[in-house]
């Protein structure tokens, strides 16, 4: 049996507009090597906005 979060890694999402974070999610490393991009609402800007990994 596998052990728990063996292959997820904790990540912060950055807004590419506005710059601002949002709370750490999770990444399985396995099958997303690439960096995270995920369209979410940012409440600084007001609107859904691409969110990017912050390394």
């Amino acid at each position: 049996m596998a052990k728990k979060n063996e292959n997820r890694n904790p990540v912060e999402l950055k807004c590419s507009v506005c710059g601002s974070f949002i709370r750490p999610t999770e990444k399985n490393k396995a099958n997303t090597p690439d960096k995270l991009e995920i369209k979410k609402f940012c409440k600084t800007c007001g609107k859904v906005q691409v969110f990017k990994e912050k390394k």
